[in-house]
C-alpha cells in the first residue's frame, strides 16, 4: 500500500484551496507534473479518487474534501513542532550574572531578570548588588558576566579599555520630597530653589560612590547620612530631608514621598551602561537586550506618568 507523505498532502491542500493544479503549482513553486504526481500518489494511498477534473479546473469529491481538511490539520501540527524544535534550539541554558549598583538593583536589573525568565525558563541569571568599581573589577575577574554602571556627572571616570560598553539608558536625577513638603506639588523646580534644603546621603565603603545631595550644589546642607535606600526613603516620608534618585529607581518611592523635576544648565547627565567582556556568550548578550528592554519599558512609564 502507497504510504501518507507530507508533500503529497501539501500539494493536495494547496488544489483544494486554489482549485486548480495549475494554480496549486504557481502557489508551491511545483511544475504541474510534480503536482499531478503528488496528488497520484495520495489517491493511491486513499484508495480513492479525489479530484473530478474538468475543463474548468478541479473539483474535490467527498473523499478530496475529506482528504483536505485532514491534510490541514496534520500539516498545522507539523509546521507547530517545526516551530517549537526552533525554539527549543534557541533556549538558553546554565548560569548567568549580573552586578548592579543599588539603585539598578531596585527595578531595572529585577525586572530584567524577569522577562529572561519568562523567555528563557532554563536559563538561571543571578543578580549581585555591588558599586560601580567593585563590579567592574569582578567583571576582569571573570567572578560576574555583565556589569549595570553608571558614569557622568560627578562620578569618578572609570577604565573601560577592551570592555564592551553598551548605553542602557541616559538617566535623568530626580529629587525625592516628602508629599507634604513644599516642592512636592511643583512637579519641576529650579535648582536655586534647593540651596536651603536638608539632605539625605548615603554611607558606605570609602571606594564606594555614593548619591550625595544635588551635584551640581557648592555647599549644600547634610542633614543625614545613611547606609540604605529604604532607609533615606524612610527619613524623608519623615520630612527629615530630601534626598536625589534615578530616574530608574522612581517607581520604588514608598507612600509619603513623591519626586520632582530639577530644571540645571550645570547638570552633565548621567548614563547606565551594561558593560561585558568583548567576546561574550550568548546568555550575556541575552542578559544585556534584557537589561536595555526593560530600561526602555520604565522610560515609557515614566512619560505616561
Amino acid at each position: 500500500m502507497t504510504e501518507w507523505s507530507l508533500s503529497g498532502l501539501r500539494v493536495v491542500r494547496a488544489v483544494f484551496e486554489t482549485g486548480s493544479f495549475t494554480a496549486a503549482a504557481q502557489t508551491l513553486g511545483y511544475t504541474q507534473s510534480a503536482i499531478s504526481r503528488q496528488v497520484a500518489s495520495v489517491e493511491a494511498a486513499a484508495g480513492s479518487t479525489l479530484f473530478e477534473r474538468g475543463a474548468r479546473g478541479v473539483r474535490p469529491t467527498a473523499a478530496g474534501t475529506l482528504v483536505a481538511s485532514r491534510a490541514a490539520t496534520v500539516l498545522n501540527e507539523i509546521d507547530a513542532a517545526t516551530r517549537d524544535l526552533a525554539t527549543a534550539r534557541n533556549l538558553l541554558t546554565g548560569t548567568a550574572s549580573v552586578g548592579a549598583f543599588p539603585t539598578a538593583a531596585m527595578v531595572l536589573v529585577p525586572r530584567a531578570i524577569g522577562r529572561i525568565r519568562q523567555s528563557n525558563p532554563e536559563l538561571t541569571v543571578e543578580m549581585v548588588e555591588s558599586s560601580t568599581p567593585t563590579q567592574l573589577r569582578q567583571l576582569r575577574a571573570g567572578r560576574i558576566d555583565v556589569a549595570v554602571v553608571a558614569v557622568g556627572h560627578g562620578l569618578p571616570e572609570y577604565d573601560l579599555d577592551e570592555l564592551r560598553v553598551e548605553t542602557v539608558i541616559d538617566g535623568k536625577l530626580l529629587v525625592a520630597v516628602a508629599s507634604d513638603h513644599g516642592l512636592a506639588h511643583r512637579g519641576r523646580v529650579d535648582v536655586a530653589e534647593l540651596e536651603r534644603e536638608s539632605w539625605i546621603v548615603g554611607k558606605g565603603a570609602r571606594d564606594d560612590p555614593q548619591f550625595g545631595a544635588w551635584p551640581t550644589l557648592p555647599e549644600p546642607r547634610i542633614g543625614m547620612r545613611v547606609r540604605d535606600w529604604s532607609a533615606r526613603m524612610g527619613c524623608v516620608a519623615a520630612g527629615l530631608g530630601i534626598t536625589v534618585i534615578p530616574e530608574i529607581a522612581a517607581a520604588t518611592v514608598p507612600d509619603g514621598v513623591t519626586t520632582v523635576q530639577v530644571d540645571d544648565l550645570g547638570w552633565g547627565g548621567r548614563t547606565t551602561y551594561a558593560i561585558t567582556v568583548q567576546g561574550r556568550s550568548a546568555s550575556t548578550s541575552a542578559v544585556v537586550g534584557a537589561v536595555r528592554a526593560e530600561a526602555r519599558t520604565i522610560r515609557e512609564e515614566g512619560r505616561r506618568a
